[in-house]
């Protein structure tokens, strides 16, 4: 393998966030990328990995010709693929993103954050969720936005864990007016998630469209570009990787914690985490936005590092 310029395929379910963390390791790791979404017929793509063993026809995906030297997948349906592709081409090298819901021993290595509390011989934990952003701005994205005081607020929407309802958008909307009531040369920029529903966002778009640009889900996409232009950020504490992505800018962070509908201990840690590292304050009832800084999180660069000298080791081991 050229550790310069290996073959890489990465293996997603398709969703967004699921290729913001793939990208963020293969981009560091190569170029020579093929991205592939994981299809999987009943009832594999319903169980938990390891339930029922793994066969080639199982899988709809039609692959690449040729032979890959790394695999990087995320999510429950790609464990399926790549354990396969591991039985199927035993040198590859499978590195798999969050916790697998299975044993390690089928990964070379595995990517999993300090918050979901996996840990193994071949676990390299990680801060927050990986992605791929860079420190450095590489977006030309030009929405006739004012940047000069751009606050973000990136809302979510109800997940397993925490609630999130009309009362809570309310909430939420008399702290955006609040802000911009006492910050009046701020320039508000609201961006919803898939997961925000549409009563949330009818909502917003009836409470804040006067103070404020909104996207609701038609059109471009600010988040890019508000990923690298942002002065500040408010999101709701329901996505661990919106925070972690909003990190890599070193720019304050506000979270709006949603009330939980059940207690979830993963959250805690990473909140606890993020909060203990200066890059995140909760965000109650703040009149005035301050100002603090912390070091820019890329955890896709310190992590590809990692795998490269390890794999640099292992060749160096075998000749």
């Amino acid at each position: 393998m050229n550790i310069n310029n290996p073959k890489i395929w990465t293996l997603t379910d398709g969703s967004q966030g699921m290729i913001s963390q793939t990208r963020g390791l293969a981009f560091e790791l190569g170029k020579n990328i093929a991205e592939i979404k994981t299809d999987v017929f009943f009832p594999w793509n319903k169980l938990q990995p390891g339930f029922l063993p793994v066969y080639k026809w199982i899988f709809k995906n039609k692959l690449p010709n040729s032979n890959p030297n790394i695999i990087i997948s995320c999510g429950r349906k790609s464990v399926y693929l790549s354990t396969y592709l591991k039985k199927k081409f035993p040198q590859v090298i499978n590195i798999h993103i969050q916790n697998p819901k299975m044993s390690s021993k089928y990964f070379n290595y595995i990517i999993a954050p300090n918050h979901d509390d996996f840990i193994g011989r071949n676990v390299i934990n990680s801060v927050g969720s990986i992605h791929n952003f860079k420190k450095e701005k590489v977006s030309n994205q030009n929405f006739n936005i004012n940047t000069k005081n751009l606050v973000s607020c990136i809302i979510g929407g109800e997940n397993n864990h925490y609630l999130f309802n009309l009362e809570e958008a309310y909430n939420i909307c008399k702290q955006i007016k609040l802000l911009k009531q006492e910050n009046k040369k701020i320039e508000l920029l609201i961006i919803t998630s898939r997961r925000t529903s549409k009563k949330i966002k009818d909502f917003l778009s009836n409470e804040l469209s006067s103070i404020a640009n909104l996207w609701l889900g038609n059109g471009k996409n600010p988040y890019e570009f508000a990923i690298y232009n942002s002065k500040h950020f408010i999101i709701t504490s329901d996505s661990t990787s919106m925070i972690s992505e909003a990190s890599i800018s070193g720019k304050p962070i506000y979270v709006y914690q949603l009330p939980f509908k059940r207690k979830s201990l993963r959250f805690e840690r990473f909140h606890n985490e993020f909060r203990k590292l200066n890059i995140t304050r909760d965000l109650e009832f703040t009149k005035k936005l301050e100002y603090w800084t912390y070091n820019k999180l890329d955890e896709s660069k310190r992590i590809a590092g990692i795998i490269k000298e390890r794999i640099i080791e292992g060749i160096n081991e075998s000749i």
